[in-house]
C-alpha cells in the first residue's frame, strides 16, 4: 500500500511538471501555448490581422479564434466553453459573462463602432437614409435584436422614426452583410467596419442617427482561462498602439 501511494504521488508530480513545461513560455519571454479568443463577428478581419502579428511577436504562442455573434459567444462561455479571452460588441453581451462571475477582471473598452447601410454596388435603389429602408418592396435585413448590431439598428431606426419590417433577422453582422453581397437583400444595417472590409462588393451609406447608437467593444480575460499568461499578453497587444492602429485602419473608433 505504501509503495502504491508513493508511486501514485510520483506520477502526479511528473504530470504536474510536464504540465508546467507545456504552459511555460519560451526563453524570449513569450507566454507560449495557445490562446483561445471568442470575438464578435465584426472583429474578424482586424483580429485575424492582430492574431498574425501577435504570433510573430511571440514565437511559440498561437492564437485560435471563434468569431460569431456576441450573444452566441456569451452563451457558450456561460455554458462552459473553454475560453481565454472574450471580446464582445457591446457591454450588454459582456454583462452576461461578468454577471456569471466568469471574468478575471473588469472588462475594458478597446474600440467603438458605428452603423451604416450596406447596399449593392452603385446603390441601385437610391437609398440615402434609414427612412428609405421602409420603401415598399425593398428587401432589408437586420441583425437579430439579441445581438449588438441588431440592438443598435433598432435604436437608430427608432431615432429616425423609420418603421422597417425586415425580410429576415440574422444571427450576426456578417450574415446580414452576406445577404446583400449575394443579392438576396437590397440593403442591410451593419457596421461601417464591415462595409469597409467588404471592399467594392457593397456600397455604404452613412446616416446621422448612427451617432445615437455607437457600440462600445469590451474585452476581458476569463477567470478560468486555460492559458492566462497568453490571454493577458493578447489583451495587452490589442490595447497597445500597434493594436489600436490595426483597429483604426479597419474603421473602428478609439474608445
Amino acid at each position: 500500500m505504501i509503495r502504491s501511494a508513493r508511486l501514485a504521488a510520483l506520477v502526479l508530480l511528473v504530470s504536474l511538471g510536464l504540465g508546467a513545461c507545456s504552459s511555460s513560455g519560451g526563453g524570449d519571454g513569450s507566454p507560449g501555448g495557445t490562446v483561445t479568443v471568442f470575438a464578435a463577428a465584426s472583429l474578424k478581419e482586424s483580429f485575424t490581422e492582430l492574431g498574425d502579428r501577435f504570433e510573430e511577436e511571440h514565437p511559440g504562442t498561437g492564437v485560435t479564434f471563434n468569431f460569431n455573434g456576441s450573444d452566441s459567444l456569451a452563451a457558450g462561455i456561460v455554458g462552459g466553453a473553454p475560453t481565454d479571452v472574450f471580446a464582445a460588441a457591446s457591454p450588454s453581451t459582456m454583462a452576461r459573462v461578468t454577471d456569471a462571475r466568469l471574468t478575471a477582471d473588469a472588462p475594458v473598452t478597446f474600440a467603438r463602432n458605428r452603423l451604416a447601410i450596406a447596399t449593392a454596388p452603385g446603390n441601385p435603389h437610391g437609398i440615402g437614409s434609414l427612412k428609405d429602408l421602409a420603401a415598399p418592396g425593398l428587401k432589408v435585413v437586420l441583425c437579430d435584436e439579441t445581438v449588438p448590431c441588431g440592438a443598435a439598428a433598432r435604436k437608430a431606426l427608432a431615432a429616425a422614426g423609420a418603421d422597417v419590417t425586415p425580410a429576415s433577422y440574422e444571427q450576426d453582422v456578417k450574415s446580414a452583410l452576406t445577404k446583400v453581397r449575394l443579392d438576396e437583400a437590397d440593403a442591410a444595417v451593419v457596421y461601417r467596419t464591415d462595409v469597409r472590409a467588404a471592399g467594392d462588393t457593397v456600397d455604404g451609406v452613412d446616416f446621422p442617427e448612427a451617432a445615437q447608437a455607437v457600440n462600445d467593444y469590451p474585452i476581458a480575460r476569463l477567470e478560468k482561462a486555460p492559458n492566462a499568461p497568453a490571454a493577458d499578453a493578447f489583451i495587452a497587444f490589442v490595447m497597445s498602439p500597434e493594436g489600436r492602429k490595426v483597429l483604426g485602419k479597419a474603421g473602428f473608433l478609439a474608445p
